[in-house]
């Protein structure tokens, strides 16, 4: 069965980070619960809590190109809903019809993770609890 339980997170590109960084956390009051540099990629990935149950992940990237949902740019990056079983899930969009991509490990959480798209091609993703 197919069972969302919360959003997990929502990711941002940004196009200047200490200035997002600074709205976010500052100006917004999300609190910061870890941020980290990824040299290979010339980016800050900083986790903001909200509500200690929702997350947004605010990314920077060098000159961003400005697109309305791929390749990773400025403005929203994806919406993921937390599942627990991500296998059942990943079966029932596959049998609407609803292409999946590959299973993934995050590097920084050890957690597994897929991508779809919405109608409008937006970039979803389920990450198992």
């Amino acid at each position: 069965m197919f069972n969302v339980s919360h959003v997990h997170h929502v990711a941002i590109i940004c196009s200047d980070y200490l200035i997002s960084k600074r709205f976010y956390s500052e100006i917004l009051g999300f609190r910061i619960l870890k941020e980290t540099y990824r040299k290979e990629r010339q980016s800050y990935k900083l986790d903001l809590a909200i509500n200690g149950q929702q997350q947004i992940e605010l990314f920077s990237f060098p000159s961003p190109p400005a697109r309305p949902s791929r390749p990773e740019a400025q403005g929203l990056r994806h919406l993921a809903f937390a599942v627990e079983d991500l296998e059942s899930c990943i079966e029932h969009l596959n049998q609407h019809g609803i292409i999946t991509e590959e299973i993934r490990l995050d590097e920084l959480t050890g957690k597994r993770f897929t991508f779809f798209a919405d109608p409008d091609d937006l970039p979803l993703e389920l990450y198992e609890r």
